[in-house]
C-alpha cells in the first residue's frame, strides 16, 4: 500500500536519473544493495521470517493512521515488497534498485523501475501502480477450517497477447482534452477518457484465459481471511496485474460456536443430572467421539456466583491455531439447568428429597387463625412498578397542578 510520492528518494540511486534523463545503470560494484535492509532494520542474511517480523513491527509503529511518518511508512512498504519476493531480492542484491526491472546484466534507466511500482515512473503519477484486485467469496464449513482443505477453482481472466503500444490518440495519458467555444471569447476545456484506448494509455490485443487454482484452506483460518494469488487478476498494459483474493466465509455450525481459537457448545441438564452427575457424547469436527462426563460429586449450578451463565471448559479441544495446528484452543460448555414444573414432583418424592438434599426448609410455628398465608403467582419482572392505581387524571386533582380547577368569581351588583 502506497500513498503516492517516491518511497525510494532517500535510497541513494538518483544519480542515474540525472540531467541527461535516462543515464545508463552504474556498474554492479557501485550500486547500493544495503539500503532496503537498513530500512527494515535487518541484516542482509536475514531469512523470510525475520524480514516479515521486522516489517510488521515497523508498519504498525509508523502507520500514518496512528500518527506515524507517512514517508517512512512508504519506504518500509517498498522495502518489504522487494525483500519479501525471492526473485526481486536476488536482483536487488546483485544490481540494486535499477536491476529490478531488467534481467541480470541488462541495462536501462531507473524510470523503468518506477514504472513497475507506480504505473508511470517517478515523474509520472498517472494510473495505478498495480491493477485492481478481484475478490471471490469462499464459503467453507467449520469442519474445513478445523481439518484444512484444498479446493480446485477455475477462474477466467484477460491476458495481453503480444506487446502493448502507447496510444497515439492521447500520448499515453489515457485522457484527451477538447476545447469547446461556448460564447464569443469564451472557451471551455473538457477532459474525457480517450476513446481509442479506453483510458488505459496503451493499446493491445487481449484474450480470455481459463486457469484452475488450487486454493488451500489452512487449519485454523478465520472468517474474512484472505487467500491471495498474486498477479492472477486481469492484465492491463503497463500495469502490474492485481491479485485474486478468495475471502473465507465461515458457515454457521449446528453445534459449535467459534470465537478465535475457542469453541462453545450449550448443554441443558435436568435437575437430577445437575446434582447427581451426567455424561453425553459429542462428535467433534474431525469426527472423533468425545464423552463429556462430570466428576464424582460435581454439581452444575443454574448460574455462576456473579449471575453469569455457568460455564465449564475442556482444555485443548478447541480450534487449531493458524500456523501451528498442534496448539489448540479450548472447548467451553455453557450449562442451563431445567427444573421440574409444578406438579411434576409427587408428595412422597418431595418428602424423600427433603431428607436427602441439604438445606431443607425448617418448619415454622405460627397461629393459623391470626397469621395470613400468601401463595405465589407467576409474574413478569417487566411489570414491576406498574401496580396500584392507574395514572389517569380524576376529578380530585390537587389545585396546585397545572390545569387544575378553575377559579370561581362572584359578581356583586
Amino acid at each position: 500500500m502506497f500513498f503516492g510520492g517516491d518511497p525510494f528518494e532517500h535510497f541513494g540511486h538518483h544519480g542515474s536519473r540525472g540531467g541527461g534523463g535516462g543515464g545508463r545503470r552504474a556498474a554492479a560494484s557501485s550500486v547500493d544493495t544495503t539500503k532496503l535492509y537498513e530500512t527494515l532494520g535487518v541484516e542482509k542474511t536475514a531469512d523470510e521470517k525475520e524480514i516479515k517480523k521486522a516489517y510488521r513491527k515497523l508498519a504498525v509503529k509508523h502507520h500514518p493512521d496512528k500518527g506515524g511518518d507517512e514517508h517512512l511508512f512508504k519506504e518500509i512498504n517498498a522495502a518489504y515488497e522487494i525483500l519479501s519476493d525471492p526473485e526481486k531480492r536476488a536482483k536487488y542484491d546483485k544490481y540494486g534498485l535499477e536491476g529490478l526491472e531488467e534481467g541480470a546484466g541488462g541495462a536501462g534507466s531507473a524510470e523503468d523501475l518506477f514504472s513497475m511500482f507506480f504505473g508511470g515512473g517517478a515523474r509520472r503519477s498517472a494510473g495505478p501502480r498495480r491493477g485492481e484486485d478481484i475478490n471471490h467469496p469462499l464459503k467453507v464449513s467449520l469442519e474445513d477450517l478445523y481439518n484444512g482443505k484444498t479446493v480446485k477453482l477455475a477462474v477466467s481472466r484477460q491476458v495481453i497477447v503480444g506487446e502493448s503500444k502507447m496510444c497515439t490518440g492521447c500520448d499515453g495519458q489515457g485522457v484527451v482534452v477538447e476545447l469547446r467555444q461556448i460564447a464569443l471569447g469564451m472557451v471551455q476545456q473538457i477532459q474525457r477518457r480517450c476513446p481509442e484506448c479506453g483510458g488505459e494509455g496503451y493499446q493491445c490485443q487481449r484474450r480470455r484465459e481459463r486457469e484452475v487454482l488450487e486454493v488451500l484452506v489452512e487449519k485454523g483460518m478465520k472468517n474474512n481471511q484472505k487467500i491471495v494469488f498474486r498477479g492472477k487478476a486481469d492484465e492491463k498494459p503497463n500495469v502490474e496485474p492485481g491479485n485474486i483474493n478468495f475471502i473465507v466465509q465461515e458457515k454457521e455450525h449446528a453445534l459449535f460456536k467459534r470465537k478465535g481459537a475457542d469453541l462453545l457448545i450449550t448443554k441443558t441438564l435436568s435437575l437430577n443430572e445437575a446434582l447427581c452427575g451426567f455424561e453425553w457424547k459429542i462428535t467433534h469436527l474431525d469426527n472423533r467421539e468425545i464423552i463429556i462426563k462430570s466428576r464424582p460429586g460435581e454439581v452444575i449450578k443454574a448460574e455462576a456466583s456473579d449471575r453469569r451463565p455457568f460455564v465449564k471448559v475442556v482444555t485443548g479441544e478447541g480450534m487449531p491455531s493458524l500456523g501451528n495446528p498442534f496448539v489448540k484452543g479450548d472447548l467451553y460448555v455453557l450449562f442451563t439447568v431445567e427444573f421440574p414444573d409444578d406438579g411434576d414432583l409427587k408428595d412422597d418424592q418431595v418428602e424423600a428429597l427433603k431428607k436427602i438434599l441439604p438445606g431443607a426448609a425448617m418448619s415454622m410455628e405460627y397461629d393459623p387463625e391470626t397469621a395470613e398465608i400468601a401463595h405465589l403467582d407467576h409474574a413478569d419482572v417487566k411489570n414491576f412498578g406498574k401496580g396500584g392505581v392507574s395514572n389517569q387524571s380524576s376529578n380530585y386533582d390537587s389545585d396546585d397542578e397545572e390545569g387544575g380547577p378553575q377559579q370561581v368569581q362572584c359578581n356583586q351588583s
